[in-house]
């Protein structure tokens, strides 16, 4: 098992990691995948692990259900656990406007699709959503 500086929801059985420097915009992503029917994986961190030819997403035990939303406070969540991740999402502002495919980052020994958002836009969730659509392992 690894701990990862991530944050995760679950999205009809696949897991979005999201990742980024602090401040970037990683829990209000969530947050608003959240608000359109996502559950929460893990905010800030998350327990990885390899099973079966997958990589496997939980809440890391000491922070589990809680999801920090800036300028409220820590949240309560009901959370998934081992939920196959399909997609690395890395806020960046420096992410191209249009990329020819996904990157491919290595997690644990596995290779997985890696896409840069720019974390700058009010519908971020949505092209979050588009890009787990497009490419997102099943």
């Amino acid at each position: 098992m690894m701990l990862h500086q991530a944050s995760c929801v679950a999205i009809e059985g696949r897991a979005l990691l999201i990742e980024g420097a602090p401040g970037s915009g990683k829990s209000s992503l969530a947050l608003a995948l959240i608000d359109r029917g996502a559950t929460l994986v893990g905010d800030d961190g998350v327990a990885l692990v390899v099973e079966g030819g997958h990589l496997l997403a939980s809440p890391a035990p000491a922070i589990a259900g809680l999801l920090e939303v800036r300028n409220v406070g820590l949240l309560r969540y009901p959370v998934a656990q081992r939920v196959p991740v399909a997609l690395v999402a890395r806020l960046d502002q420096a992410a191209e406007r249009l990329p020819h495919g996904p990157d491919v980052v290595p997690l644990l020994g596995l290779a997985l699709p890696l896409v840069r958002l720019w974390p700058d836009s009010p519908v971020l969730a949505l092209r979050a959503l588009a890009a787990l659509a497009r490419f997102g392992r099943d």
